[in-house]
């Protein structure tokens, strides 16, 4: 064998061999910088919202949007701030979160209780779902008024309010994850012996869930809506209260922070049912989309 021959052989390893060290960590190296370049979703998620902000600032200082139509995001600030100081802000926050706990305690137990009557039973779903259905077709903020003439003017008709916007989420979205539970999974309980509590408590309950998170999500969100329209109602209080004195006096900067202080009330309820669903439901494989 010549010379040549024996560097060619020396210097290419053969086909199978494992790359050098060297290689490895090249390959390496250039795996992490890929998953460096990856934007993680909590960004992602936020570039939604900022884009809207920095999409209204630049309209406010350019003129685009004048003051007298929607305050520019600074002044809105600056109002957070000084509200903050003075201790209205923190003061009306608590108020609405007091209306809004309250309406959704009371809404939250009866849309249980009813859901469970009528999902369990048939004669329960005989009573309840027809009249739940009827009821829902009509408009609650409409109900402002009868509400009055049945509970004053006081914190009454703003809680009744909240709890009825509660209710129908609930009842809607529980009543059917109970009814959507298979039935083939039923009979196999039956067949190994499970009684009715056991068939509801390890069968039902558990398919329930995953619509029962929904209905929490959907119901939490319309508290916090319904709380904007009763507050309306001869509110000395609350977030719906600074916004009325606010429309008076044509301060869009005001009116634009009790809306943003609205939104972020809701979002953090919305977080906090998506890591409770994520803890409940971990037993349950999801699509979570395409990456």
């Amino acid at each position: 064998m010549t010379t040549d021959h024996l560097d060619t052989a020396v210097l290419s390893p053969p086909a199978d061999h494992p790359p050098a060290p060297s290689a490895r960590v090249t390959i390496r190296g250039t795996a992490r910088t890929g998953r460096r370049l990856a934007v993680p979703r909590s960004v992602r998620r936020a570039a939604g919202p900022v884009g809207l902000v920095l999409l209204w600032f630049l309209a406010s200082a350019t003129g685009v949007l004048p003051e007298s139509v929607l305050a520019s995001p600074v002044d809105v600030v600056r109002q957070a701030v000084e509200l903050t100081r003075s201790g209205e802000l923190p003061d009306a926050i608590a108020a609405s979160g007091r209306r809004a706990a309250t309406g959704f305690l009371i809404g939250g137990s009866v849309a249980l209780a009813l859901s469970l009557l009528a999902g369990l039973f048939r004669l329960g779903e005989d009573v309840v779902d027809s009249s739940m259905g009827m009821f829902r077709a009509i408009p609650w903020v409409g109900l402002i008024p009868l509400f009055i003439v049945w509970f004053g003017i006081e914190e009454t008709p703003k809680i009744a309010l909240v709890a009825l916007g509660v209710t129908y989420p609930l009842y809607f979205n529980i009543y059917g994850g109970i009814r959507s539970t298979d039935a083939q999974l039923v009979e196999a309980a039956r067949m190994m012996g499970l009684g009715k509590l056991g068939l509801i408590k390890y069968v039902i309950l558990p398919s329930a869930l995953p619509g029962a998170l929904v209905g929490l999500r959907y119901a939490l969100s319309t508290a916090w809506l319904a709380l904007v329209f009763a507050e309306q109602i001869n509110a000395d209080a609350g977030l719906g209260y600074l916004m009325s004195n606010a429309q008076q006096y044509f301060r869009t900067d005001v009116i634009v922070l009790c809306l943003v202080v609205y939104a972020l009330l809701g979002l953090v309820c919305d977080f906090a049912v998506r890591i409770l669903s994520r803890r409940l439901l971990a037993w349950r494989a999801n699509f979570e989309g395409e990456a």
